[in-house]
């Protein structure tokens, strides 16, 4: 996600914040310390109503991250591929690739919305401890709400509109009964964005009363239908390169360079014959050793470019996307932790390579079929 910033790790998986995810913690706490808890607990001094305010909106903040490290870590355990974990000011959003099956897929979802319902209980039961056997208003208060905001969170995350977790739900309980997966996808993209329209209109019917909390179910409404469309259109593309081979796609014979060349030589001789911006390397032997994007040499102060040989600020292979050209191309996208270029290799020489600008042309030329397959 743009704007976002890594944080650690989690379970040795990225975590990351978006710039948005402060702004979430000062709403949540100055609504918190403002009115929710001089209304619940009343009498008590403005410094400690702060204090339990920003308490609350750190918790809740934390139990946002515990949703999303579910789905993570229970992906992660079952083989599913796993980039990061973001929060931010609309909740949490974990990227990751496409389970493989069904089932697997209801689990992954159905555990988010679990983790937080159960948060939820914890919080309430904890908040009836410190009220009734502490007899700490203020703490219990904050426990409280807590809880309720946890449950209410786990309930809204089960409505059937993708991307929310009730949508993976509808789209594996879709998917398992007939068998196929992008139309699953599309049936729950379609429900998300149905649902994020309904949400914004919600929101604006509420802003209207001089609700102003109905100004974030206009976001989140608009967050979900954008999301929705994108899933809907990626279906769509995955319908349409369903069955094509790398083979089909890649272009051959590849502009590559040698990577023992200075960045100022390699500027010169090889950006003169080559209208790609983004070039495969080679090493002594004539073997691809990664990949170098042109663009990024030209922001190398001058001065060094003399000095640092490409090898140094390629991209090593180990981190490029490959593939043989018998591969299928949705998977090798499914599994891959970075966007195109994919370097094509047979018996370990470079054949070939894969654009995003390639993958889009054969999309566009197959999509009128697959879009109104089913």
């Amino acid at each position: 996600m743009h704007g976002s910033a890594p944080l650690g790790r989690i379970f040795g998986i990225p975590l990351r914040v978006h710039w948005s995810a402060p702004v979430l913690i000062l709403v949540l706490g100055i609504g918190l310390a403002g009115r929710t808890l001089p209304s619940w607990v009343p009498r008590h001094s403005t410094a400690l109503y702060d204090v339990a305010g920003l308490a609350g909106a750190l918790l809740l903040t934390v139990s946002l991250l515990l949703h999303e490290t579910a789905h993570a870590v229970i992906a992660r355990r079952a083989g599913v591929r796993v980039d990061d974990m973001t929060v931010f000011a609309l909740g949490g959003v974990t990227r990751m690739g496409r389970a493989p099956s069904p089932r697997l897929q209801f689990t992954i979802a159905l555990i988010g919305p679990l983790t937080s319902l159960a948060l939820g209980g914890i919080a309430l039961a904890a908040g009836l401890g410190a009220q009734y056997t502490l007899h700490w208003p203020v703490p219990a208060a904050v426990l409280m709400w807590t809880g309720g905001a946890n449950l209410l969170l786990g309930a809204f995350n089960l409505l059937p509109a993708a991307p929310l977790d009730g949508g993976r739900i509808l789209q594996a309980l879709v998917w398992r009964r007939g068998g196929d997966r992008e139309r699953a996808e599309r049936i729950a993209g379609r429900a998300g964005q149905a649902g994020g329209v309904l949400l914004s209109a919600v929101g604006w019917v509420e802003l209207l009363y001089g609700n102003g909390a109905g100004l974030w179910l206009v976001l989140i409404g608009l967050f979900v239908w954008s999301a929705a469309l994108a899933e809907v259109r990626r279906a769509a593309l995955v319908a349409a390169l369903r069955g094509v081979r790398i083979a089909q796609v890649m272009a051959s014979p590849v502009d590559t360079g040698p990577d023992w060349l200075t960045v100022d030589r390699f500027l010169t001789d090889v950006t003169a014959r080559t209208h790609h911006p983004v070039i495969p390397v080679l090493d002594f032997q004539g073997r691809p050793s990664g990949l170098v994007d042109l663009r990024g040499l030209a922001l190398l102060p001058p001065a060094r470019r003399a000095e640092v040989r490409v090898s140094e600020v390629a991209t090593p292979l180990a981190r490029c996307v490959l593939a043989a050209p018998g591969d299928d191309l949705v998977e090798v996208l499914d599994h891959a932790t970075a966007q195109p270029p994919i370097l094509v290799l047979d018996a370990a020489q470079l054949v070939g390579i894969v654009t995003a600008e390639d993958v889009s042309r054969i999309a566009s030329r197959r999509l009128p079929t697959a879009t109104y397959s089913g």
